[in-house]
């Protein structure tokens, strides 16, 4: 119940455990078409250039980041935690200009300050902010920012490596131009697999660069030969991941047969649960309530407290995982994951009554009945 990865499916894990078969093999080319169909509805787009790149997330993030900017470029970069950090590395690698808009932590991005940056640099490129910052649980206003780029004659890069498959991603309504995720949160995935999806815009704005890609293997370019757009002739360009990609496409399927909605709901109503017992206990939680992710969980330790006891008592005894803070937050928050696969009330329940146990054992004042809570929520759900 960490940050990621998250509990992985049986059903996925069985399907890692396939016979492998070749990359350009016909039931493949077949299964590859299938995965970008599913992406397509979780992302809830109808791009054509809609894949699961061959790498984790960072390397999605950065597909977008080479493919969109080139040397002498300008991008407006919205760091609110740790992974819009990232995002400003990207762009300086590749000999971008990247014009900061910061946040303190915690706090999602503020709209208003980016409108004022993109008036104050009419020539940026590319606006780039995180949907669901993983370091924070915090979720930003994407449609709104995505409306803003667009205005402003900007393409938009979006991570949404936490809010895929967690909370609402609706890539076409909101105009989001590069979107790139990873598979080992919500989707309870294994890791190593980076979703991607592009904007006939991007597209257009890839195909029109005349400055070479500063990554091969990323160039989407040349991936577009290999993934295809329909027909069964595929261009080699590298050996997928064969079995991570039968596990991705079964996380995809378990995903379509829940539903978008029931999905959302389902962890917005573990997500209920643990809050509720948690405020029981009198622990506070990070981010305010309008702008809280459902899926990662940030809690304030409580003064007095054994950061690194707590969270190896949890893991010694009771084989649970939490994650600890990042960066400014480091020993002032515990992420709490409540992701796909493992967004589910045995787990919050286990949760709740371990850290409640572990922080009595530890001394800490807290008051009791954290599980009662939790199950008045669930009951009230019914």
């Amino acid at each position: 119940m960490g940050p990621g990865p998250s509990d992985v499916s049986p059903r996925v894990l069985e399907a890692l455990g396939r016979p492998t078969i070749g990359h350009l093999d016909p039931s493949f080319i077949d299964l590859m078409d299938d995965c970008k169909r599913l992406l397509q509805y979780a992302f809830q787009t109808k791009n054509a250039l809609t894949i699961p790149i061959s790498a984790p997330g960072s390397a999605g993030m950065e597909a977008c980041f080479v493919n969109l900017l080139a040397p002498g470029d300008k991008a407006i970069v919205c760091q609110n935690g740790v992974f819009g950090g990232r995002m400003k590395e990207n762009v300086e690698r590749i000999g971008a200009t990247a014009v900061m808009v910061e946040d303190d932590w915690g706090q999602p991005v503020d709209v208003a300050k980016v409108e004022e940056t993109l008036k104050a640099h009419p020539d940026a490129k590319v606006l780039a902010f995180v949907h669901a910052e993983t370091s924070t649980g915090v979720r930003s206003d994407a449609a709104a920012l995505c409306q803003l780029a667009q205005q402003h004659d900007c393409l938009s890069i979006v991570d949404t490596v936490t809010s895929l498959g967690g909370i609402e991603l609706i890539v076409d309504a909101w105009g989001a131009d590069a979107v790139y995720s990873g598979t080992q949160k919500c989707l309870s995935c294994v890791p190593g697999i980076s979703p991607v999806t592009f904007s006939a815009k991007a597209v257009d704005a890839i195909n029109a660069r005349t400055h070479k890609v500063q990554s091969w293997f990323l160039d989407m370019q040349l991936v577009m030969g290999y993934w295809g757009s329909g027909d069964k002739k595929r261009a080699y360009h590298h050996t997928a991941p064969v079995n991570a990609m039968y596990a991705l496409h079964e996380s995809l399927l378990i995903l379509e047969e829940e539903g978008l909605d029931a999905l959302h709901a389902r962890h917005r109503l573990n997500h209920n649960a643990l809050v509720a017992g948690l405020a029981a206990m009198g622990l506070e939680m990070l981010v305010d309530e309008d702008y809280r992710l459902p899926q990662l969980n940030s809690v304030v330790i409580p003064n007095g407290t054994d950061d690194a006891a707590v969270r190896a008592t949890l893991l010694n005894d009771y084989q649970l995982e939490i994650g600890a803070g990042l960066g400014t937050l480091a020993g002032k928050v515990w992420r709490i994951g409540l992701m796909g696969h493992a967004s589910n009330r045995k787990n919050v329940l286990l949760c709740l009554d371990a850290l409640e146990n572990t922080l009595k054992a530890q001394g800490v004042n807290i008051n009791e009945g954290a599980v009662a809570a939790a199950m008045t929520v669930y009951s009230d759900a019914r």
